[in-house]
């Protein structure tokens, strides 16, 4: 509570009959988005809120105090950016991005209903711009947003994903709003896909990007180079039903490759997140499922096996094997090396609903049972009144062992707290070299975990910006060796459900005192390399598309001052 980043979540009260468990649906919408709006060398934060009439909130961070505590100041009244949660519209994540390439990031808040877009007018204020923008004019049940280059033009782009189809859910007419499957549901909202023109506004291109007639719940969205072509690639998280896997045909367009790639499934996807975990140079994917009492799904460690003889890009879910099976009520899950040691950790979020000491789940598996049961019918659902519905959920960490496999230590870390965990913002908020992460809960307070590793091994973060690439350098991949080790690390726009962490790259090098080489692949092509010697280990470069090392951020080092 004293970092000020304690913030309280307040879910969404639905006036339809069975509101309670409409509310459920979509997640709950606390989300957290870190990006440095003010472009001081620490990252801040913007946390959702859902409750009508509840104001979002923007921290900013003021660096370690003389202890070395993070705090952050809420400042959101003075930026302007605490609406969005009105009688007719409901807040469910948030996204920074510099849609103008101008230098600062601008804020991108979505919604049930039409997102607002906020320009940074770089003194502490923003501007709504979003009638000006086009991003106004289809109105969509929102849950995930990415931005990200598909075209390589240098200007962001946005792809949302849409939970529910294009309903007014706070005058619901149709009480037939949910999934009509549990495990093949096709009447969702699918995806919308909105190119930058460059000019301040957008435009819808989803069925002429090859997006369209997507019927799933779209929970969460991630974007990466997978096929190691320097092109963007896709994967969607589908609720409800199948997850996809779009490859960019670097053409304006992009291919299902879902089949051949890692092949359709009936399970509940709730996250996506891309590492290279196991360092053979090519980035996997991470998606949270259910796996409690009640369902047995697995999560999916899906290990990139990279081009097959026949020229298809193949996965193999790992998950088992790797120790990653299981995250309960998964929702987000990050990649970080949090110990520095070279090796990626895996933190998840997880829990449905706490509340009273009644169990939902045999209520409502006495009512799906009955012939006849209705499942898109929300006025069929029994009322979960009082009832906790997987909740009370340790969260997860799992340490990288460096052989293929992952180790549980949540509660070794101090991290398996049992809120209703959502989203997960993973940053170096005090700038030591350490990677923290901010935790936000349904309906309960966000935490804040600083990193106070000890023995932590060397690191290197990069800042990167783009110049004939978008000023964001979204999607620009850094490869680096040191210690014999190959590292590989992408810039991305908001890959998770209702996170978005810092566009920093991070490295921990473990025992490597120096950097042997360090190679930046900008989104133009251009490919930089950057000697050995500009890049001290153990610091935070700025790097300028074309001019390698511009500047240092500010920082202190590593276990500076005794405060906790």
């Amino acid at each position: 509570m004293r970092a000020g980043a304690h913030i309280p979540h307040h879910a969404r009260v639905f006036a339809a009959r069975n509101g309670g468990v409409l509310s459920l649906f979509p997640g709950g919408g606390a989300a957290v988005a870190v990006g440095d709006y003010d472009n001081d060398g620490y990252d801040d934060v913007f946390i959702t809120e859902s409750g009508t009439d509840q104001p979002n909130h923007l921290l900013h961070n003021n660096g370690p105090d003389r202890d070395g505590r993070i705090t952050f100041t809420d400042v959101t009244a003075a930026a302007g950016v605490g609406g969005g949660n009105d009688a007719r519209s409901e807040v469910t994540g948030a996204l920074w991005f510099d849609y103008d390439n101008d230098g600062r990031i601008d804020l991108l808040v979505i919604r049930f209903g039409t997102p607002i877009l906020y320009h940074n007018e770089g003194n502490g204020r923003f501007r709504d711009v979003t009638a000006a923008s086009g991003l106004d004019r289809k109105p969509a049940n929102t849950v995930a947003v990415i931005a990200f280059d598909y075209d390589n033009d240098g200007h962001l782009d946005l792809l949302f994903g849409n939970y529910l189809k294009a309903v007014d859910l706070f005058d619901l007419k149709d009480p037939h709003v949910l999934p009509n499957s549990i495990e093949h549901a096709d009447n969702g909202g699918g995806v919308t896909l909105w190119r930058n023109q460059g000019n301040g506004t957008f435009v819808d291109v989803t069925d002429k990007a090859g997006l369209g007639r997507l019927p799933g719940w779209i929970l969460a969205l991630g974007h990466a180079d997978l096929d190691n072509d320097g092109w963007q690639d896709l994967y969607l998280a589908g609720d409800f039903g199948t997850d996809y896997l779009f490859l960019n045909n670097r053409n304006g367009t992009f291919r299902d490759a879902t089949a051949a790639a890692i092949g359709y499934d009936s399970k509940h996807g709730m996250n996506v997140d891309f590492a290279d975990y196991d360092h053979d140079g090519w980035l996997d994917i991470y998606v949270t499922n259910i796996t409690d009492d009640f369902m047995q799904e697995g999560n999916m460690l899906w290990h990139n096996n990279g081009i097959d003889a026949r020229g298809r890009l193949t996965f193999t879910d790992v998950s088992r094997e790797t120790g990653t099976y299981s995250t309960l009520w998964g929702w987000a899950a990050k990649f970080a090396d949090f110990d520095n040691d070279g090796w990626e950790d895996l933190v998840a979020a997880n829990g449905m609903h706490t509340a009273g000491d009644r169990n939902y789940v045999p209520t409502l598996g006495k009512a799906i049972m009955r012939p006849g049961f209705d499942f898109s019918d929300l006025e069929a659902w029994p009322d979960i009144g009082d009832m906790t519905w997987s909740g009370h959920q340790k969260k997860k960490l799992f340490r990288n062992a460096g052989n293929g496999t992952f180790q549980e230590i949540g509660a070794l870390a101090g991290v398996d707290n049992d809120l209703d965990g959502r989203g997960l913002g993973v940053a170096d908020f005090d700038n030591d070299g350490l990677l923290d992460f901010l935790q936000t809960n349904r309906d309960q307070p966000s935490l804040l975990y600083h990193n106070r590793t000890a023995g932590a091994g060397n690191w290197i973060e990069l800042k990167l910006a783009g110049v004939k690439s978008n000023r964001d350098a979204i999607g620009a991949r850094v490869t680096l060796r040191a210690g014999g080790q190959r590292l590989i690390r992408e810039v991305n726009g908001g890959n998770g459900f209702e996170s978005q962490s810092s566009t920093r790259l991070h490295f921990g090098l473990g025992t490597a005192a120096r950097i042997d080489e360090l190679e930046i692949r900008w989104p133009s092509g251009l490919v930089e390399r950057l000697p050995p010697a500009a890049v001290p280990v153990n610091r935070i470069y700025r790097v300028e598309e074309g001019r390698g090392v511009v500047g240092l951020l500010p920082q202190r080092a590593a276990g500076e001052g005794g405060g906790r």
